[in-house]
Formats: structure tokens, C-alpha cells, sequence
């Protein structure tokens, strides 16, 4: 998959196109694996220290919102000064939050570890950083296809670890486990230097805008309407996919599921979502983007009821895996090309940044209420229910967006 760089990014990268989205989705599916996996150490955890659910949850809580809080420093960050020296310094402190997670025998340590250090961590070296490289380095007619295939790279690490961590778990105890998922972080750095990029300088696309400056970019965007309904759409997909994650191995336990059904689940939702982000990354570069997301919202929606509406079994449980995983990380590659087709390249890692925090403080309520209202209750109805109303309403907010570049009505010469 190699291709020569377009006229627009040859002058700052000579690393080919297919080792770039390689060396990308290796990135992403390194990342994303551990957390995904985290709902497998909440009741191991949980018994030993004699914790409720809640302490747990909040833990995972404080880590989406340290990601999403993270993640727009990051990306300006890596707007400005490059991508190879954010990516390195997220993986040491990812993989710092998840050895010392290993040893968190207190909620303040446990808060601490898994919740900010492995939340900054994830802010600077997960696939939001890995999708703006893609967008800068890639020639025009390959950034879509990046788009999907580091989505579902993430999703490979979905379908990768649980049954690595139920496997480790049962053979070396999960603290073993989250030392040696700690120390693969670390394979973050020498990867990342096939994402090299220089910062900011020249736009790459019409849309970018030469000599804007952070604050200006921020605030263009904060005043454009269509980026304020997708960054409010994108909350939905943070609450449903933390709360899923975290909770749901424990909610098949209380259903009389074995832990194995819910390690396959989560399996089957990142391999349904392979096949659901590569889908959404090619239709992304055919039909409306902003009809694209609101189908995937409502499909959630309607997934989401039925499995809830059905008595719970393996089938039932298998069969919710692949219909939410062809639905799971989809909406990354038509909300990211938004991004970039209404304000270009140059401040994209900062601006989807902003995106991915509304996503982010979703995941921190669908965690934490997953958790309090579990201890409040003894059920997870709410949470669930509070899901499908979530989705129909993402649906709906999605569908006045603009899909053209923002207007500037002076003209900027070039």
C-alpha cells in the first residue's frame, strides 16, 4: 500500500503512505486494547479491596475525562511542535498509570493511576493524535481509507485484549496483567516516528488558512454552528461506548453470564467494528457524512432497546456484540473528516481534540452513573434506557449540519 505523497505533503514527510497508516494503526489498536479491557479488572479489584462498583467506575470515570481534558492540549500540542514527541510522552505515562494501577490498593491510588495517569496518557497517544497525522502526512485520495483503517485498528485491539486479559488474569493475576500491558505501551515509541510531522507551518488543504493562530482557530470554530451540533452529537458515542466497556462484563455476571460470554462480546465488538469503521470511512468519501452519523445514532438506539427488551442469553449476548460493534467506532471517520473538511488540516488534532473532550465528558457520566446508579438501584436499567433516549437525540442534532468549509469573507491569498 505505498503511494508517493501528494505535492501538498512531500515537502514534509518522505515516509510512504502505507507504512505511515501501518505504523498508525499498530499505534491505535496498542492503545485502545488495555482500556478496553478495564471492565475485566473491576470485580477482581473490587473483592479483594472490598470496594463497590462505584469506586471502580469512577475510576474509569476520571480517565475518560482526563483523555477528553487531555486530548485538545495534546493536539495543539502536536500541532505546533510535531507528533513524534507527544505520541512518546503519552505512552510513558499510559504505561506509568497502568503498572501503577497494579498496586493501587487504596481508591485515591486506584483514581490516581487508572483514572488520570492513564487518561492524559491515552490524551496523547491514542488514535485521536493518530487521525490528525493521517490527515497531515497522507496524500488526498488516502486519508479516507486512514480514517477507517485506524478506527478499526482501535477495534482490533478491542476484539485483541479482553480475551488476552480473562486469559492472563486467570493464569498470572491481574496485577501480573497490568504490569505486562504496561510495559507494551512502550512499543508506542519507536512506532511513532513513522508519524513524524513538522508542526505548524503552510496550510495543506484550501480550507487551511495560513498564519491563523491557535486562539484564532479555536475560536472560529467555537462560533461555527455545525461544529458546535457534530462536537454535541459526539457526546452521545462517548456515553455508550464507556459505559458498555466498563460495565457491561459485570452486568452479564448479575444476568447469570459467564465471564467468558462477556470477554467474547467484547471480542465481537471490536471485530464487528473492523468491518463497521472501514465501512464508514469508504461511505464517508461517498454520501453526506452528517446522514451517515445520524443513522449510525439511531441504529445504536434501536440496537440498544432491543438487547434490553430481550431475555438475556450467549446468543442474545453475541448477537448485541456484533449488531452495537458494526456501530461502535463508526462515527470517528465521518465526524473526523467533518472536522476536516469544514476547517482543513492544519489545526485539525486540536480541533477534533475539542470534539473527542465532548466525547470524552459523555464517557465520564455513562461510567460513573453506570456505577452510582448501580450501588443506588442494584440495576443498570437507567443507564440503559438513558442510552437509547441518548442516540435518537444524536440522531436528530446531527442533521442540520452544513457539510462545506467555513466561511471566511475575506479572501486570503495563497
Amino acid at each position: 500500500m505505498s503511494a508517493t505523497p501528494s505535492k501538498s505533503t512531500s515537502a514534509k514527510v518522505a515516509v510512504p503512505a502505507g507504512l505511515v497508516i501501518a505504523a498508525g494503526c499498530l499505534i491505535a489498536m496498542l492503545t485502545f486494547g488495555p482500556r478496553s479491557a478495564s471492565g475485566f479488572f473491576l470485580l477482581p479489584m473490587s473483592n479483594q479491596y472490598g470496594w463497590g462498583r462505584d469506586v471502580f467506575g469512577l475510576a474509569i470515570a476520571i480517565q475518560n475525562l482526563a483523555w477528553g481534558l487531555g486530548s485538545p492540549f495534546a493536539g495543539a500540542i502536536a500541532d505546533r511542535f510535531g507528533t513524534v514527541r507527544v505520541l512518546c510522552g503519552g505512552a510513558i505515562v499510559y504505561a506509568a498509570g497502568l503498572v501503577l494501577m497494579a498496586y493501587a490498593s487504596t481508591p485515591g491510588l486506584l483514581h490516581l493511576s487508572a483514572g488520570l495517569l492513564v487518561g492524559f496518557g491515552l490524551s496523547a497517544c491514542s488514535f485521536n493524535l493518530v487521525l490528525a497525522a493521517f490527515g497531515k502526512l497522507l496524500p488526498d485520495r488516502w486519508r479516507s481509507l486512514g480514517f477507517g483503517a485506524g478506527t478499526a485498528a482501535g477495534s482490533f485491539g478491542q476484539f485483541l485484549f479482553p480475551p488476552l486479559a480473562t486469559g492472563l488474569i486467570g493464569s498470572v493475576g491481574w496485577q501480573q496483567t497490568l504490569i505486562v500491558f504496561g510495559v507494551t505501551m512502550l512499543l508506542v515509541m519507536p512506532l511513532s516516528f513513522a508519524l513524524a510531522t513538522r508542526g505548524s507551518g503552510e496550510g495543506h488543504r484550501a480550507t487551511d488558512l495560513p498564519g491563523q493562530s491557535i486562539s484564532g482557530a479555536l475560536s472560529e470554530a467555537m462560533r461555527h454552528p455545525s461544529y458546535i451540533m457534530l462536537v454535541l452529537g459526539f457526546f452521545t458515542c462517548g456515553f455508550q461506548l464507556a459505559f458498555v466497556t466498563v460495565h457491561m462484563p459485570a452486568y452479564l455476571v448479575d444476568k447469570g453470564i459467564s465471564p467468558a460470554v462477556g470477554a467474547t462480546t467484547l471480542a465481537l465488538i471490536g471485530l464487528a467494528n473492523m468491518a463497521g469503521s472501514l465501512a464508514a470511512g469508504a461511505l464517508s468519501t461517498r454520501f453526506s457524512r452528517k446522514w451517515l452519523l445520524a443513522l449510525i445514532y439511531f441504529g445504536r438506539g434501536v440496537a440498544i432497546a432491543v438487547f434490553i427488551l430481550v431475555p438475556v442469553t450467549p446468543l442474545s449476548c453475541m448477537l448485541f456484540g456484533v449488531a452495537i460493534g458494526l456501530l461502535w467506532l463508526s462515527t470517528v471517520p465521518p465526524t473526523s473528516g467533518l472536522v476536516m473538511l469544514m476547517f482543513g488540516t492544519r489545526y485539525m488534532a486540536m480541533l477534533y481534540g475539542f470534539a473527542f473532550f465532548s466525547h470524552q465528558v459523555g464517557g465520564f457520566l455513562g461510567v460513573w452513573l453506570g456505577g452510582t446508579l448501580y450501588e443506588a438501584t442494584g440495576s443498570y436499567n437507567i443507564v440503559w434506557w438513558l442510552s437509547v433516549a441518548l442516540s435518537f437525540a444524536s440522531a436528530a442534532i446531527n442533521l442540520p449540519i452544513k457539510e462545506r468549509p467555513v466561511h471566511r469573507p475575506v479572501p486570503v491569498p495563497i
